[in-house]
């Protein structure tokens, strides 16, 4: 009998065949923001894995809101058809459904690639650019401080947000994820150990709150209304005097009266000294109350890499959905094997379906007396 974890699941006119969702992860290997070879073979292979849901990694609005000079962008337009080239193989090839992340890095932008000089920013001298943040609040002793945002800044970082969100429509994926989690600039707006402003975007939970949700429901006007938006939530800054649960509660349920549909739940990333308490599916408690206390479905990420564990995870209610990501990159064949340890059924390309359990060679029966 198929488990709970391979049941379908609706979201307006999207129909996910199971619950396995590939994370967005970033691979610091796009030219001027453009998706390229690389791209198409790491998404690709995650469009005939059997996953329900795949992400593409965390696309920059500008420029400026880039992690590296290696990420993705969704701010041109060769950006936007180089993205469309990995759409349009799904749609021939793929199982899965797909969708993007969009997103600013904040004070966390102009960074290195990680394999070159991990934790160290690009600096201006090397082809780098100037953040810009809530606040002028450095992210580390070592990196630059950024520009404290003025109204035109912010102007113009909600405009960068509506147009990705236009041409991820003209693209043709089928959800949207707004980024305000990992210290990226929604969620350093969220937090008051980064957001010091004294104007109306800053001081009480309200007032913090308040440039997020600007831009989630800028983005919802423009994103098509039977298309789900999805928003990545820190849930905790897992640092004293920070963001907190019972803050994530609140913005929880705000962004839900803004027609946000499911809310994919992280945590941290925030501050370089931060606490956290790593293991086996460390974060679902958030995800967990997140779905009883705003009453949103919510997707579940972090270390969830048994088939058994995810089953038990849906099964009982924790989250709607798993994410997976360095375990989708160890195994990206994880949802077959997971079928096969639940006796249940993924989705398979028909070039693959001999490599099916049900479809693979038996050996002959032993002749009596043999």
């Amino acid at each position: 009998m198929a488990g709970r974890l391979f049941s379908p699941i609706s979201f307006k006119n999207l129909t996910l065949s199971n619950r396995i969702v590939v994370s967005p992860m970033c691979q610091y290997s796009a030219e001027n923001g453009n998706a390229n070879d690389w791209h198409l073979m790491h998404l690709g292979q995650f469009s005939v894995s059997g996953a329900g849901l795949v992400f593409v990694e965390a696309s920059a609005v500008e420029p400026r809101g880039r992690i590296t000079p290696g990420d993705l962008g969704l701010y041109s337009d060769d950006n936007e058809e180089s993205l469309a080239r990995i759409v349009r193989f799904y749609r021939k090839y793929g199982k899965a459904k797909i969708g993007i992340q969009i997103a600013h890095a904040g004070r966390k932008g102009s960074d290195s690639l990680p394999w070159l000089a991990l934790g160290r920013p690009y600096h201006q001298s090397e082809g780098g650019w100037e953040t810009i943040a809530p606040s002028a609040i450095r992210y580390h002793e070592n990196w630059p401080v950024p520009l404290a945002m003025d109204q035109s800044m912010m102007k113009t970082a909600r405009k960068g947000f509506v147009e990705s969100a236009k041409r991820a429509d003209r693209i043709g994926f089928d959800i949207l994820e707004v980024h305000s989690a990992h210290g990226y600039l929604l969620h350093e707006f969220l937090s008051p150990l980064t957001n010091h402003r004294t104007d109306e975007y800053g001081g009480s939970l309200q007032n913090r709150l308040r440039f997020p949700l600007e831009v989630i429901s800028d983005v919802r006007a423009v994103w098509p209304e039977a298309k789900p938006l999805a928003v990545r939530i820190s849930a905790t800054d897992y640092f004293t005097g920070g963001w907190d649960f019972g803050d994530c509660v609140q913005y929880a349920a705000q962004i839900k009266r803004l027609g946000v549909d499911v809310i994919d739940v992280s945590a941290g990333g925030l501050v370089p000294d931060q606490k956290i308490p790593f293991g086996p599916g460390y974060q679902v408690p958030f995800s967990e109350r997140i779905r009883k206390e705003a009453g949103m479905p919510t997707i579940s990420v972090g270390m969830i890499n048994d088939p058994h564990q995810a089953e038990e995870i849906i099964a009982t209610g924790k989250a709607d959905m798993i994410a997976m990501a360095r375990g989708m990159l160890y195994d990206p064949r994880w949802p077959w094997h997971a079928a096969e340890a639940l006796e249940s059924r993924a989705e398979y390309p028909p070039q693959y379906l001999r490599c099916e359990p049900s479809k693979r060679p038996q050996p002959f029966p032993k002749t009596r007396g043999a």
